[in-house]
């Protein structure tokens, strides 16, 4: 290589150096805007937007938190008293534990912190509406506080008039229910909106803390309602009972953590007024009760004694003397099951409300909404009913029979006033 060529190369290399060594020293950031290595600083977004006006008392919190997560939460009113609350669980938003009040303004800050320990603090301000003129849907909540359940219980809310399609979502937010030990489950609206249920995709384990919350005072539903109250309770599962009726045999099997305990002869409804076929719940239970059904195509008139309905049409277990030597061979009732009165007292000891029933080869099939019929159907079907996403991983236990009441795992329209017709 001659001089000239060596001298034109050593140009290029000095010539190009500068540029190389700028490339390095220069601030290169990443997609967020730190250097790499620098930790992002928190960013904290929340709702209702500041000065917002005639926000609901249902409100809650949100937080959207990026390059951090929420490490607290403070809301106070105007007259500087803190509100109690938690967080979802999603981390979505902050409950307030009661609803807010009427016409009074708020002040919300949500602290965030990153991860190399920098603080983010968001804070909104925002003023509740006045009390509202729109219709309240009246809702009822049939899981009441300080009871032993059995463990076929479903949480169910009935609704009049019922919820339209387009708010059960939002509805379905504002019902919450917390176990312990955790076994998580989902909401399920029957079509008509009258009725919502939750269950576990498995029976309740017995000993199971159960606590619910249905937080729908002042909650818009739709252009036309708000939500009328907000109620809580709290309530444990019994041991596991569980009865199956067999129309074929006219027998009644009664179940205690999947063992057979005892077998008791059966009369239910005759043709005319055949016992419905399905898994339903005990709903209620009474130690004397009237069957009343004048107005009716079969009216009638009947004290009975040891009575626990199954549906709300009005289908019941219950003490019948007057066709005990029917029981065992032939349906008489009017689509109630008839029992002896020494079997009725019995059941009445070891049944609870919440255990399962299972009726079958009867004339005609439960209807769903007729009465606690969560069990009515399989879990993916269940499921189908939630008006939010359910998670796909939430499914029975493959070892378990979900659908049978010996497993151990843990009219057709709803109405807060059933009636008691019977049979």
């Amino acid at each position: 290589m001659d001089v000239r060529r060596r001298l034109t190369l050593l140009a290029v290399t000095i010539a190009a150096t500068p540029l190389i060594l700028g490339g390095c020293t220069a601030d290169r950031k990443d997609a967020t805007g730190s250097a790499p290595g620098r930790a992002a600083d928190p960013a904290v977004t929340v709702t209702p937007a500041d000065r917002a006006k005639d926000v609901p008392v249902s409100a809650e919190v949100g937080t959207s938190v990026s390059h951090g997560k929420v490490t607290g939460v403070k809301l106070t009113d105007d007259k500087g008293k803190q509100v109690a609350g938690e967080p979802r669980e999603d981390g979505s938003s902050w409950v307030p534990s009661t609803p807010l009040e009427n016409g009074r303004t708020y002040t919300a800050e949500v602290t965030a912190t990153g991860k190399k320990g920098k603080i983010a603090v968001g804070r909104t301000t925002f003023t509740t509406s006045p009390k509202s003129t729109r219709q309240a849907i009246r809702s009822t909540l049939y899981f009441a506080g300080n009871q032993t359940y059995g463990t076929a219980m479903p949480v169910t809310v009935a609704f009049d008039p019922p919820i339209p399609k387009e708010a059960r979502a939002a509805v379905q937010r504002r019902l919450f229910v917390k176990t312990d030990p955790p076994q998580p489950g989902t909401w399920s609206w029957m079509g008509d909106g009258k009725q919502v249920e939750y269950r576990a995709p498995d029976f309740w384990k017995p000993g199971t803390k159960i606590s619910v919350r249905s937080g729908l005072a002042g909650l818009p539903i739709g252009k036309e309602f708000i939500g009328d109250d907000d109620r809580r309770s709290t309530s444990k599962i019994g041991r596991q009972v569980a009865l199956e009726i067999d129309n074929a045999t006219k027998q009644m099997s009664v179940l205690q953590d999947g063992k057979l305990v005892r077998k008791i002869p059966v009369s239910m409804g005759k043709p005319s007024t055949p016992t419905s076929s399905g898994k339903m719940v005990i709903m209620e239970k009474h130690d004397f009760t009237t069957f009343d059904t004048r107005g009716s195509a079969d009216p009638y008139v009947v004290d009975v004694e040891d009575a626990q309905r199954l549906t709300w049409g009005g289908e019941f277990i219950h003490a019948a003397p007057w066709s005990e030597g029917d029981q065992g061979n032939i349906n008489v009732s009017h689509g109630c099951t008839n029992v002896s009165v020494t079997a009725a007292d019995w059941l009445m000891g070891i049944t609870k409300v919440g255990d399962l029933v299972t009726i079958k080869g009867t004339e005609v099939q439960l209807d769903q909404g007729n009465g606690f019929t969560a069990w009515n159907v399989s879990w993916d079907e269940f499921a189908k009913g939630s008006a939010l996403p359910v998670p796909p991983g939430l499914k029975p236990a493959p070892t378990l029979s979900p659908g049978h009441p010996g497993a151990v795992a843990g009219g057709s329209s709803p109405a807060p006033a059933p009636s008691a017709s019977g049979g």
